[in-house]
Formats: structure tokens, sequence, C-alpha cells
């Protein structure tokens, strides 16, 4: 059985790398992190590329990586949040594989945030009342988009490896494999 590229996609926090890796290594295939693979190849953290060359400077770039990641096979690729917000990346993603919004509220998401080892640019320096706000704004209008997903799943607070283990045999339900 030929499996297809999936492409998790969902707000930050919602879990896509968590859920990605343990997705890739339960059916056997590569994973790939754009936001790593964009470090790895322009040799700068993401939030160097903006600092540098902007939020439009930095979209330009996610976007040909992406069609560079979404060519190869036998895959598993975690996009960034905004990734399917600009140009045509979820049309795109759309025809290159099976597409899926982890989808979580933002009282999940700021969980999920809180949780994390990660240090987010975009929540830098804002109270935990401000960081609620703008995701619950952010994800507002980033939601159309992310609906255009061919699959949706909905992702409780993953806060241990029992509730992963059960999100990423939703997702090979989901998709059938």
């Amino acid at each position: 059985m030929t499996i297809p590229r999936i492409i998790l996609l969902g707000y930050m926090g919602a879990g896509k790398t968590t859920v990605g890796k343990a997705l890739a290594k339960a059916l056997n295939l590569q994973f790939y992190d754009l936001d790593w693979y964009i470090e790895n190849r322009m040799h700068m953290t993401v939030k160097q590329i903006f600092d540098e060359r902007g939020e439009e400077g930095f979209r330009k770039i996610e976007h040909n990586m992406l069609h560079e990641v979404a060519e190869f096979e036998d895959v598993v690729i975690s996009c960034g949040g905004g990734t399917p917000c600009f140009f045509d990346n979820i049309d795109y993603m759309n025809q290159q594989g099976e597409t899926v919004y982890l989808k979580a509220t933002p009282d999940v998401l700021y969980g999920h945030l809180k949780m994390g080892r990660t240090v987010r640019p975009l929540l830098l320096n804002k109270t935990p009342d401000e960081v609620k706000d703008f995701v619950s704004r952010q994800l507002a209008e980033r939601e159309p988009f992310y609906t255009k997903a061919k699959h949706v799943i909905d992702v409780s607070l993953m806060d241990n490896y029992e509730k992963i283990a059960i999100t990423v045999d939703n997702v090979r339900r989901l998709l059938d494999i």
C-alpha cells in the first residue's frame, strides 16, 4: 500500500510537530518540520529571518521551501501555523497530499503553549491574558484557511504520551492507513 504525503497544519501549539514525529515513526516515514527545514537551508533561525527580512521575506522563503519539501516521497510534513494562510499554499498542499488540520480551541492552544518548551517569537513579552487574546484573534483570522484542509481532527490537551498515541491512531483511521 502506498501511503500519501501527509501534511499537518494548524495553529502554533496544536501539536503538529509532536503528532507528526509520532505519526512518521508509526508509519515508518520521514518527518519534516517546515520551520526546521527552512532554518537548515537558510542557516538562520526563523526569528533571524523575520528580523532580517520581515514577515513578507520570510513568507516568500517559506513558500519556496514548502514547494521543495512537498515534492518528497514517503513523508509527514508539519507546517508552521501561518503557512496555509499565504499565497496559494493551502491549495498547493491539498494537491500534494493528505492535509490534516489539527483543530483546537484557543484555551487548549494556550494550555499547550504554556506547557511547551519552545520559545515562540510571536508570544514574547506578552502577559498570559495578552497571549490568550492574541491566540483567539489570530486563530479566528487563520481558521478559514485551516478548514480548507481535506481532513480535520480535534486535538484535545495532549499532555502525555498516551494521549499523543491516541491522536496518532485517530489520524491513521481518518486517512485509512
